[in-house]
This record gives C-alpha cells, structure tokens and sequence, in this order.
C-alpha cells in the first residue's frame, strides 16, 4: 500500500526506475517514446495510432494534427519538471482530481512496458514495483528538488557540468524557450526568481551537499 496520500491542489516528486536497475532507454526512440507518453497523457484524450503519432513526434517534436489544447483543457494532472535517465526517471506532477496520479501514472508506465517488451522481445515488468511519490511540502523543498532532478544528468559519464544541454530534462525549458508550450508548466518554480537566468545561477551554485541536506527527508534512488 503507498504510504504517501495523494490529494487533489498538492504537487509531488514522483519517480521509479527499471527493476533490477536495469536500463529502460537505450536509444532515441525510447527517451522520446517516453516523454511523449509524460507530456501527452496529462488528460484522458486517446490515441489510437500511437506509433505513427510518436514516428511524428520524433521527427518534429510536435503533433501536427493533435490539438494540444484539448489536452490542457481536459488534463488532470499538471507537469511541471522531468528528467529521463537511462534507468530512472524523474517528474514533478500536481493532481488536479482525485486519483488523477494514479491513473496517469498507470497509463504511462503500462504503455511504456508494452512498447519496451515488444521492442526488447522481454517479457514481464519494466519497472521497479509501484512508482514512489513523495509529497513537495513547501516552496523551498520544491525549489531544491527541482534543482536535485535538474542535475540529475551530471550523474552520466560527459554530462558534468552540461546538464543544460541534455534534451531529456526540463532544465532546458527552465533557463531556454519551453519547448512544450502549455504541456509543461514550470511557472510554480520560475515564479520564484526574478528570471530564468536567476533560476540557472541557483542551479549552478547549488552543491550535492547542500541537495542531500535539504532533501533529507526523501528517500532517492
């Protein structure tokens, strides 16, 4: 049973990885597989031809014929970070309804296990167990998470000190152009700084000690 109640109005840190810590993207087409599931299944809106949908979405990163306001309007969760490693993932989500994580949650990582099997010619779990959520209780927590999940990349070989650049992060919409309009939503962290380059020089300057001191209380992978 999850420890964590989740309600409605409250944001939190939301993350799992691939059982046995094994890698769950390889390549490209996974990472984009994925996040287009964390970016599009914001709402109840179907696709019934999500594999040409993603082709599309790999190729241009946007759907030409999908009205992505349809999403907002009807979304019940609301993203506001990301970072996809090669064997975990990490996300900050606020539930809009009642048990709208969960079955956000439930959608994604039961699609994603599809497509993964399928690719991989694997059978049974992808993940970890139930994915872990844990309650952002204040601004200055969300303020370091987000900085914890931002400098997540440093952890791959090549990617100190350039995790700006990395494409399967949010950092880049944070400090850059947002990428993905109104699919992700940053403004509850960024509202905090006076602007982005403000939010950067915090993400620079925070230390891995000072993370682990702030976040203590939540348990990482």
């Amino acid at each position: 049973m999850r420890k964590t109640r989740i309600a409605p109005g409250e944001y939190y840190h939301i993350y799992n990885r691939g059982i046995g810590k094994q890698t769950i993207f390889h390549d490209k087409k996974d990472y984009t597989r994925f996040l287009f599931l964390v970016l599009y299944f914001q709402s109840s809106v179907s696709f019934p031809n999500i594999g040409r949908l993603v082709k599309q979405f790999v190729q241009y990163r946007v759907l030409n014929n999908v009205d992505v306001s349809e999403i907002t309007v009807k979304r019940k969760v609301e993203l506001s970070a990301f970072c996809i490693m090669p064997n975990h993932f990490h996300l900050i989500v606020k539930e809009r309804e009642e048990n709208a994580i969960s079955a956000y949650m439930q959608r994604v990582l039961n699609a994603y296990a599809k497509y993964f099997n399928t690719k991989y010619d694997k059978s049974g779990h992808v993940f970890q167990g139930p994915y872990r959520a844990v309650l952002v209780e204040d601004d200055n927590q969300l303020l370091y998470l987000s900085a914890y999940i931002h400098r997540n990349p440093r952890e791959i070989p090549g990617w100190l000190n350039r995790e700006q650049q990395y494409e399967w992060s949010s950092y880049l919409d944070f400090v850059e152009e947002n990428r993905w309009g109104d699919l992700l939503l940053p403004d509850i962290v960024l509202d905090q700084f006076e602007n982005k380059n403000k939010y950067k020089k915090f993400i620079q300057t925070s230390t891995s000690k000072l993370l682990e001191k702030e976040l203590d209380s939540l348990a990482y992978l």
